[in-house]
Parts: structure tokens; C-alpha cells; sequence
């Protein structure tokens, strides 16, 4: 077994005034907050005047502390055999293309069967533990029931590095969407920034700048469907359900999402005869730096058959 890795840091100035749990998260990208709020209240962070045990303690900014993270403990989560589509693979990631209805991590109610149970299997407990047990080698995640591109750190380095771009927003990711209606412009630019609903903890929500998280997601119309539109969504943040809730606020929601639209009664007979139960959302491209070779890597996934046919449906029978 391997030794606690002790990591000195100093907080940003502009961290003053910020709970300790958001500064550290600030500081340190790679940490997801709920990891950090978690080492805090284990004792794993220190300040001059001693260990820290407050998650909501205000900074000054500026501060030198010690975060001490544990070794990974060894995963309660099982390998299983699960099928994977994995279109590139090296020692350090691999690039996984996710079906719509796989979960990335365990979470309530999705304690196996996961994208997570099917990396410890493929990779043999060759995961960057990082995440935590839950989420080993995860660095970003869709939601379950959106197909198409992630990446996955085998090695602490290569999560710390590609945590680093997707803070920086380097990361190219494009999102093959269908939506309601036809936007207007055809091509945009959405910002509003996201936090949790105040009404639904389950859903996400625009809020005032400063409340949320910034958010800005860049859509153009690549065809014209039948009162819908086949939209590619670029990301210049990525937050939780960012493209759902942003499209969904200029009234252009996605086909099959019963969580921000509802499908138009005029598109729910093409939804219902193709059986198509979730969200038009697949993640299409993916693009970044290598951590360690520095190469430049863009990976494309092709629409998933339901799109498609989802598409052709609607194209069918096209408004002139």
C-alpha cells in the first residue's frame, strides 16, 4: 500500500471571503468539492492555526494550508463484464464511446451496472483513484440517458492534467442535439448561469451571475426538421445538464426530455412509434491534449441509431 499524499498550496487572493470547501476547490480543479468537503471534515486539512474542520469556514485568500488525501481505499464498487465501446486506449486514458441508459458512477439507486464496474473489470484496478472509491478514473461524466464520448484517467498525473484543461475550458465538446422548434437565430450563443433549483434539488436552474456557476454554450442549426431542428451544441463550460437547461430557456428544449420539456403534442406520436425514451442528446466530439505525450486528440462518435432514425422520421416529412 502506497503513503498519504500531502499536497502545500496557497489559497488565491481572490478566494477571500469564499467558504474553504469553494476555495480549496478553486485551488485545486482536479478535486471534485464533494471530495474536498469530505477531506475537510476527516481532518485532512490544515492551516497555520491548525487542522480545519469547517467546510463553510471563510477565507482570508492567501492562506498556506496542507491537504493531506489518504490513499485510495480499496473500491466497495465490483468489476463487472459489462461491454464497453473503447476507441482509444494508452496507459495513461482511454476513450470510452457510452450508450444512452449506462450510468458513469455508482450513485443511489445505480450501485452496479454502471460505465464505472465496467472500467475496474476492463482496467483490472488500473483507475486513477482521485475520484474517490465511487469514482475511479472518472474526470467528467454525462447524464445516463446521453450517449456518446468520455475520457477516462488510468493514472493520477493524467486526471490531474486533464482535470486542469477541462477547468480551463480547453476541452472541445460538441453535442448532436434535436430539439423543439426551429431556433431563431438558427445559430447562437446562450450564457446564464446554473445552479441547483430552489424548488427541484434534482434539477439544475439559470440563476443570477454569482449565485450559480457561469455557463455559456455556443448551438448552430445543422438541419431543419419537421417543427424541430437537428442543432450542434459546442461547450465553452461544462456544467451538470448545461445544454438541457440552457436550450430549454430559449424554448427550444430537447426531444424526449421529461425533466425540462415537454415534447410538443405535434412530435409525441414520432417519439412514441420509434419508442424513444430519452433525452435527443449524444455527445459527438471530443477533443484535448494528451498529459503526457501533449498531442492534440480529437475522437468524433457517430449518431447512435435511435438519432438517426429519430432524425428521419422527422426528416420524412419535412415543412417546406
Amino acid at each position: 500500500m502506497g503513503a498519504e499524499k500531502s499536497i502545500d498550496l496557497v489559497l488565491p487572493a481572490d478566494a477571500a471571503g469564499l467558504r474553504l470547501d469553494r476555495a480549496l476547490a478553486i485551488a485545486l480543479p482536479q478535486h471534485s468539492r464533494e471530495r474536498l468537503k469530505a477531506l475537510i471534515g476527516g481532518g485532512r486539512v490544515s492551516g497555520a492555526a491548525g487542522v480545519m474542520w469547517d467546510p463553510k469556514l471563510k477565507v482570508k485568500g492567501g492562506e498556506a494550508l496542507t491537504l493531506v488525501i489518504p490513499e485510495p481505499t480499496a473500491s466497495e464498487t465490483v468489476a463487472q463484464d459489462i461491454p464497453l465501446t473503447i476507441i482509444y486506449e494508452d496507459d495513461a486514458l482511454l476513450v470510452v464511446d457510452k450508450p444512452a441508459g449506462l450510468v458513469v458512477h455508482p450513485a443511489a439507486g445505480n450501485y452496479d451496472g454502471t460505465m464505472v464496474n465496467a472500467l475496474l473489470h476492463h482496467c483490472a484496478g488500473r483507475l486513477s483513484g482521485i475520484g474517490g472509491v465511487a469514482r475511479p478514473g472518472i474526470v467528467h461524466r454525462i447524464d445516463k440517458d446521453t450517449s456518446g464520448l468520455l475520457v477516462v484517467a488510468k493514472t493520477d498525473p493524467a486526471h490531474e492534467a486533464l482535470s486542469r484543461q477541462f477547468a480551463a475550458h480547453t476541452v472541445e465538446r460538441r453535442y448532436a442535439a434535436i430539439v423543439a422548434g426551429r431556433p431563431v437565430p438558427p445559430v447562437g450563443r446562450i450564457e446564464g448561469a446554473l445552479a441547483r433549483s430552489t424548488a427541484n434539488r434534482q434539477k439544475m436552474a439559470i440563476v443570477s451571475e454569482g449565485r450559480g456557476k457561469h455557463a455559456v454554450t455556443h448551438y448552430r442549426t445543422i438541419a431543419r426538421l419537421r417543427h424541430s431542428a437537428h442543432v450542434e451544441c459546442r461547450l465553452e463550460t461544462g456544467r451538470t445538464h448545461q445544454i438541457r437547461v440552457h436550450m430549454a430557456s430559449i424554448g427550444h428544449a430537447l426531444l424526449g426530455d421529461a425533466v425540462y420539456g415537454r415534447t410538443p403534442g405535434s412530435l409525441a406520436g414520432d417519439l412514441k412509434a420509434l419508442n424513444f425514451q430519452r433525452q435527443a442528446l449524444h455527445a459527438a466530439t471530443l477533443g484535448f491534449v494528451h498529459p503526457v505525450t501533449q498531442e492534440k486528440l480529437s475522437f468524433e462518435s457517430a449518431l447512435p441509431d435511435d438519432i438517426v432514425e429519430l432524425i428521419g422520421r422527422l426528416s420524412d416529412a419535412e415543412e417546406k
